[in-house]
């Protein structure tokens, strides 16, 4: 359920109608640390990524996050309620399973982000997952859809053209936009640059729902 305290935020949401189309636009939800709490979750998956914890420490951090996961398992709800992914003032929506990224801007030429690939995303090397970077890919470029049809859409395809190393802890610029629509099919692409540099590129297909598909 949704706290009875949620009280709309005067923040306009570009997947209103879109992809979220039946969550409740809020930035209260989950309270005032929510976003700390967020970048708590985040800094523990990039510490755990890098961890080399000794038997003792493995066991008392074993103890200490079967305690944390019982206390969140307790305030489980469904989807269109939680914080992670419905709160839009915060990167990526606040859902942790993102690369955290920014919106710079939006319009009919697409969809402007800040991407920044953290510690977790360590594919090798210094350098992001390809994995992570279709992900950061797939949220945007359908960030872009609904932005370009105001409507909800799935991926039918995802292409991702990997050109250069795409670099952990720096801010990265990402363009997506849909490049044809015919009909329920949306036709996406996308870069990814640190800098002048080009690291990836995209191209994709969503297929709009008809109303009620899910």
């Amino acid at each position: 359920m949704s706290d009875a305290n949620d009280a709309p935020a005067e923040v306009e949401d570009p997947h209103e109608g879109g992809f979220r189309a039946h969550t409740a636009i809020t930035t209260t939800r989950g309270g005032p640390r929510y976003a700390e709490f967020s970048e708590q979750v985040r800094a523990l998956m990039d510490n755990a990524r890098y961890a080399c914890p000794e038997e003792g420490l493995t066991d008392e951090l074993i103890d200490e996050l079967a305690a944390i996961n019982a206390k969140l398992a307790a305030v489980r709800i469904d989807e269109w309620h939680s914080p992670a992914g419905t709160r839009i003032d915060l990167p990526s929506r606040g859902n942790i399973t993102l690369p955290p990224y920014t919106v710079d801007s939006y319009s009919e030429e697409g969809v402007f982000a800040t991407l920044t690939f953290r510690d977790f995303h360590l594919g090798g090397n210094n350098a992001a997952h390809g994995g992570h970077i279709a992900v950061a890919f797939d949220d945007l470029a359908g960030f872009a859809s609904a932005v370009a049809i105001q409507g909800v859409s799935r991926t039918a395809y995802l292409t991702v053209q990997y050109r250069s190393i795409t670099p952990l802890n720096t801010p990265l610029q990402c363009h997506t936009w849909a490049d044809k629509i015919d009909g329920r099919k949306v036709y996406l692409k996308g870069t990814l640059h640190d800098g002048d540099r080009l690291c990836a590129e995209m191209d994709g297909l969503f297929i709009k729902l008809n109303p009620g598909q899910p």
